[in-house]
């Protein structure tokens, strides 16, 4: 079923919409958040949380990729359950965040939310002027939080390359917003 007709089922209010994601979506979404938590248990409730959010969202939400849509919920929710687990705890996600905080700060006060947005539009418009295969490793890395061997694997290259990519991304982003005086 595609993605508009499971949407017309959650605005319908009608429950097969979770049973369809699930069956389009479920594998992807269980992956995502293992990928965060390593435990089997703490992902399938991730995913059952997921669309319950999502069911929540619905009346007003009308994603038009709804697989997109689904994983933000998902990594949200993960990362909010591995953060909860973990808190005395370093590494995991703490060690993804660290490759990006000299690029992003963290703990933004709410008179700084304006350049949380405008810093949130440079990153999407950095990414879209990479090329694919950086595009996809960027994502794959700081999004999925997929770890290097993986993403090489992935995409037939060497962990070697995969590595100095994402260096020089990070460095290439930390000197845009720079410019634009958000650092």
């Amino acid at each position: 079923m595609d993605d508009r007709r499971i949407v017309d089922l959650y605005w319908a209010r009608d429950e097969h919409a979770i049973l369809e994601s699930d069956k389009k979506y479920g594998r992807m979404l269980h992956s995502l958040s293992y990928s965060l938590l390593s435990s089997r248990e703490d992902a399938e409730e991730c995913v059952n949380d997921t669309y319950l959010d999502a069911w929540g969202a619905m009346p007003t939400a009308r994603p038009e990729f709804l697989g997109a849509f689904l994983s933000k919920i998902t990594r949200r929710i993960s990362v909010d359950r591995f953060r909860k687990k973990h808190r005395e705890k370093r590494g995991g996600i703490d060690n993804l965040t660290a490759e990006l905080t000299e690029c992003v700060s963290e703990g933004r006060t709410p008179a700084e939310e304006y350049d949380d947005k405008r810093i949130s539009e440079q990153l999407n418009e950095f990414l879209y002027g990479q090329p694919k295969e950086k595009r996809v490793m960027f994502v794959l890395r700081y999004f999925y939080s997929n770890p290097i061997d993986e993403i090489a694997e992935k995409m037939g290259i060497s962990e070697s390359k995969v590595k100095t990519t994402l260096f020089r991304m990070r460095a290439e982003l930390k000197e845009r917003l720079e410019e634009q005086e958000l650092l």
